[in-house]
């Protein structure tokens, strides 16, 4: 289908120029710590190229970008937030610093090949969804799954916005520092902001599988849930609160790791 690699290929040379537009500013404030906002506010930016390309108008490409950009907003207002509050990001600081240190890498170009170069062809894959569901004109409207799919996305969206709120609010009281968040939706899983974002984008794969092509964008949502679970998200926020907070391996013990569930008595292992 030309349209098809057509819109993918616009989108990617988008990404692309977003991307880099964004190192070009962050080495120039030596602080890569942006990128993560950039993360949702691009997929928001594909979601309008491709409603554009389509030619817009139909229910279900307004659902899509409707849906991808209030949470690309949400995400990516929170992040640039988090960053003017809390300053540089460690991870990225430790990780430039060690390829200065260790390999001679000027600033730029580490940035560029260790933060920037790899999340371009992330994002481009994790937003199919919001891509290929808009690339069919018909079937327009939304059927009983293309609701249901609206329904999961609108819902982890509440969900990831909340379990953040809380977070913050936990954070920025006094007397919980060095404790572990374990009230509100962080009693019943240890990721409630991973698990809601998994949710927003199942749920878009949804209202796209109504459509030929959005049905093969299912890699999307799947190569998401194994980012947060098994690469990138879990694994890496784990082992820092391991590390930094004592407390934390009983909270792991008794709470679910990404599906919301009650939490176990410790006993009960």
């Amino acid at each position: 289908m030309p349209q098809l690699v057509t819109v993918l290929a616009v989108n990617a040379g988008v990404i692309v120029a977003l991307f880099v537009l964004a190192w070009a500013l962050c080495v120039a404030m030596r602080d890569c710590t942006p990128v993560d906002s950039l993360w949702g506010v691009g997929m928001g930016v594909t979601a309008i190229s491709t409603f554009i390309q389509t030619g817009g108008g139909t229910p279900r490409r307004m659902v899509l970008t409707g849906i991808c950009v209030a949470w690309a907003l949400r995400l990516g207002g929170y992040l640039l937030w988090r960053w003017r509050d809390h300053g540089p990001d460690g991870r990225y600081v430790r990780m430039l610093d060690k390829a200065k240190v260790e390999r001679g890498w000027g600033y730029g170009y580490a940035a560029f090949r260790l933060v920037f170069l790899l999340q371009m062809p992330l994002l481009w894959l994790v937003c199919l969804p919001v891509q290929l569901g808009q690339i069919a004109a018909e079937p327009s409207r939304l059927g009983p799954i293309g609701w249901i799919g609206a329904g999961l996305a609108l819902f982890g969206l509440a969900f990831e916005s909340l379990a953040d709120w809380q977070l913050v609010r936990f954070k920025q009281d006094p007397a919980n520092t060095g404790d572990v968040l374990d009230r509100g939706l962080w009693r019943y899983t240890r990721h409630p902001n991973y698990f809601g974002d998994a949710c927003v984008w199942w749920g878009l794969w949804l209202v796209a599988a109504e459509t030929t092509p959005g049905l093969f964008a299912v890699i999307g949502p799947a190569f998401l849930v194994f980012t947060l679970t098994r690469w990138s998200g879990v694994p890496t926020v784990e082992g820092r609160l391991r590390r930094r907070k004592p407390a934390y391996d009983a909270y792991m013990r008794r709470t679910s790791g990404f599906i919301p569930w009650p939490p176990k008595p410790l006993d009960a292992d």
